[in-house]
């Protein structure tokens, strides 16, 4: 515990300069592939990107970020035999910061887009089973982690599939898609509201104690969504089509339409995005801010001081501004090739399945509800419309996270303990 009292600057100060890299790069691959959808179908410019993400995911973030933050992420390692050696939590949370951050760096130089949760879990593991004990490893936790890269994907592909199959059948394949195009996009905005809203209601607000009955969250969420509709129409209503644009590409004064859609999508996904996935940055940092400032008490609870919350939301701008175009292009024109309606097809595909993964849950990762979704595009307009190579190697980079994740975590662990003893 005097270690702790006599370095308490400089363990927060590495604790801020590490959380502040892994929200960068939580920035530069997550947000990246929330964005990916969005700027990979034309619908929205990089910058407009960037200007929405840093509104929206700083909002999530301090609004809806957590005011209460658990001291132990997900309840992945047991603290309760730290009693007499409190530093180890703080080496370890460190080493896990450090770690998750350089791997997503690496992940983000090669174009992969990988779950930013699994890259903390994995390194939250390898310093825990290391450092503390096997026993001390909550193994049925990892395993759950472990089953959602199947669940999330697959339960986000096949909404997206059947959502741009329904795009097909009453808007693309018929006489006139532009008057369809008219007529029913307004329903898909009121969908997207609803949904957005209760991703929301059921998990962003949660961190902040607010928590209404289900039956309140939909009346809630319907008339969130009645109101975006409006909204929508009325924006649709603006627009100008000259049928010579159509001369080119049938369908291109229809995918204006789905462009209005996809400004929606990609708002309410930075602020589910910055409500849930802060976390993984500034949980860490609570947690060595909880300890150290406490000289050392492990608290059940600590309240995360706004600075922190902030210092996320600041990261992940700053990552998806000046490194985000990787992961961009690997998830908006690398699996498939993505248009307005293709793009919204998945984005809505993937929200869905957060919300419905909130309600059951099912632990889930926003990168692979996306690609997941976007693989589900791209196999309703048929096999040959996917990147088989690149959705390999995407592949291979999630399964590589946790272990990549924990051994690093582990070198930096034993690193800091001999520093500082």
């Amino acid at each position: 515990m005097d270690i702790l009292v006599a370095n308490s600057t400089v363990l927060i100060g590495m604790a801020v300069v590490f959380g502040l890299f892994m929200a960068w790069g939580i920035g530069a691959n997550d947000v990246a592939n929330a964005m990916g959808t969005s700027v990979g179908s034309g619908a929205l410019t990089f910058k407009q990107a960037v200007i929405i993400a840093a509104v929206f995911e700083c909002a999530g973030a301090v609004l809806a970020g957590g005011e209460v933050t658990k001291t132990i992420r997900k309840g992945i390692v047991d603290v309760s035999s730290l009693g007499s050696t409190p530093e180890l939590l703080v080496y370890g949370m460190l080493a896990s910061l450090l770690a998750a951050g350089i791997w997503l760096m690496l992940a983000t130089r090669m174009g992969w887009p990988v779950s930013t949760t699994h890259s903390i879990v994995g390194a939250i593991v390898g310093f825990g089973a290391v450092g503390i004990g096997m026993e001390a490893v909550m193994w049925g936790k990892v395993g759950t982690i472990a089953l959602s890269w199947v669940t999330s994907p697959l339960l986000a592909g096949v909404i997206a599939f059947a959502l741009f199959r329904s795009i097909q059948k009453l808007i693309i394949d018929t006489e006139d898609p532009l008057e369809k195009a008219k007529k029913y996009v307004p329903f898909y905005i009121f969908l997207v509201g609803f949904i957005m809203a209760m991703v929301t209601l059921l998990k962003g607000l949660k961190h902040v104690g607010v928590k209404f009955p289900f039956e309140q969250n939909m009346l809630y969420a319907t008339i969130i969504g009645i109101i975006v509709a409006l909204i929508g129409t009325v924006m649709i209503k603006r627009l100008k089509f000259t049928k010579k644009e159509d001369k080119k590409f049938h369908y291109t004064n229809m995918e204006k339409i789905f462009g209005v859609l996809m400004i929606f999508t990609a708002i309410a996904m930075a602020f589910a995005h910055g409500s849930n996935d802060v976390a993984n940055a500034i949980g860490p940092v609570a947690a060595v801010y909880g300890v150290v400032s406490s000289a050392g008490e492990i608290v059940a609870k600590s309240a995360t001081p706004i600075w922190i919350l902030m210092l996320g939301g600041v990261g992940i701008v700053i990552g998806l501004a000046t490194y985000g175009h990787k992961v961009i292009a690997t998830v908006g024109s690398g699996i498939t090739e993505l248009t307005p309606s293709r793009g919204f097809a998945a984005t809505l595909g993937a929200a869905t399945t957060v919300v419905v993964a909130s309600g059951t849950g099912l632990p889930i990762s926003t990168t692979h509800t996306l690609v997941g979704a976007v693989l589900g595009v791209g196999l309703a307009r048929g096999i040959g419309a996917l990147n088989i190579g690149v959705i390999q190697t995407i592949f291979l980079s999630w399964i590589v996270t946790l272990p990549a994740g924990a051994i690093l975590s582990i070198l930096f662990f034993f690193f800091f303990k001999g520093a500082f003893s």
